[in-house]
């Protein structure tokens, strides 16, 4: 039996175009397949994503980061230092 589930983040592009031709959330939901909830959903979070992105806000994963980040973002660190350095030697 075939999956059903579609993510929704797919379909993006499509239901920005179809709510630029006016379309109501209801209809777009019934064209591609989605519930109005679900198409009001998006929106929410396409909307909150937006205000993040023009506030200058860094968008982050969610979820719990690995457990060898903190060294990543140290050796990160060094490494710009580094580069920093030998631009100001010269080298």
């Amino acid at each position: 039996m075939p999956r059903k589930y579609r993510h929704i983040k797919e379909y993006e592009r499509e239901i920005l175009k179809l709510k630029e031709d006016g379309l109501t959330h209801r209809q777009i939901g019934d064209k591609l397949g989605f519930t109005k909830e679900q198409i009001k959903e998006f929106f929410k979070r396409y909307h909150k994503k937006q205000r993040r992105i023009e506030a200058g806000v860094a968008l982050r994963k969610k979820g719990r980061p690995p457990k060898d980040y903190a060294f990543r973002k140290q050796d990160k660190i060094a490494e710009l230092k580094y580069i920093i350095a030998r631009k100001d030697t010269g080298l």
